[in-house]
């Protein structure tokens, strides 16, 4: 990533992404960080991911989640799911969701070679997400998810392997 990179979450990360800070019209779209990383302690296929900028300061964060919990998104067992896609508000609008989810196809080839497909779900009500998704290359396929803050399409990434 020119402006960062994706690393798996450990404790050198824990106090940055416990400050962080999102405006309550999004955080009833995604968790925060600290919710998240308490899923993934109790969910061996929960896999928690930081979004670090040029300097290595935690910037952004998600979890790739795999195994049978992902069943009601695709039957696929060859597929991740990314949850809990979040930005510290204060480096929100210098494109790191993008550049994350541009360069999260190579990072879960590297790591988890037997990853084909990508799926997240985002709100109705959340088009500025929707765009950045689409942009990386996301699709669409008319698939409608029900979440706690009302419908979601849910959006799919198919990783080609070389």
């Amino acid at each position: 990533m020119k402006n960062g990179s994706l690393s798996f979450y450990d404790q050198t990360y824990h106090e940055e992404l416990l400050a962080f800070y999102l405006p309550l019209e999004q955080e009833q779209f995604t968790a925060l960080p600290v919710d998240a990383l308490r899923k993934c302690n109790e969910d061996p296929g929960r896999y928690p991911i930081v979004i670090t900028d040029i300097s290595g300061k935690a910037v952004g964060f998600f979890v790739l989640h795999e195994g049978e919990n992902i069943r009601d998104y695709t039957s696929n067992t060859n597929a991740m799911v990314i949850r809990a896609l979040s930005i510290n508000q204060v480096e929100q609008g210098k494109g790191y969701a993008k550049e994350a989810m541009l360069q999260l196809p190579e990072f879960v080839s590297k790591n988890f070679p037997e990853i084909n497909e990508l799926i997240l779900s985002v709100n109705f009500k959340n088009e500025t997400a929707k765009k950045v998704y689409e942009k990386a290359g996301f699709e669409d396929r008319g698939q409608i998810k029900h979440g706690p803050a009302g419908p979601q399409y849910v959006m799919h990434y198919d990783i080609k392997k070389q």
